[in-house]
């Protein structure tokens, strides 16, 4: 799978983090940090690229979670930023395919991570 056009240019960084979040499945989940392993870069700098993500959410960014498991950010929101809305939105992506989370924020089935990125 590639990604789609952009309107906007993406920088060789963000298109790395976008061509490996399409290959993680419907149903799975990874961290911010197994992609920076992947990509021999930052949690931060994955985290900037995914807030920009002009192919949400096609390209899913919604399957990147923090390492500890919990919900993590969605569109620069965190999830106990004032309005929470765009993380109302992840995790309403998530649970249509199946992920959950409990009302802490935290993943509930271990067995949902995924990072078997082929760089």
């Amino acid at each position: 799978m590639s990604l789609p056009k952009s309107s906007t240019p993406l920088t060789p960084h963000q298109t790395r983090v976008y061509t490996l979040l399409l290959q993680i499945p419907p149903g799975r989940i990874t961290s911010y940090a197994a992609l920076s392993r992947a990509l021999a870069s930052s949690p931060r700098a994955v985290g900037g690229a995914l807030r920009r993500n002009p192919f949400a959410p096609e390209v899913p960014c919604h399957r990147c979670i923090a390492a500890s498991g919990y919900i993590g950010g969605f569109m620069g929101d965190w999830q106990k930023a004032p309005s929470g809305q765009n993380c109302t939105k992840k995790l309403a992506l998530l649970e249509a395919e199946g992920v959950f989370f409990n009302d802490k924020g935290m993943l509930v089935d271990q067995a949902r991570w995924w990072d078997d990125f082929k760089v």
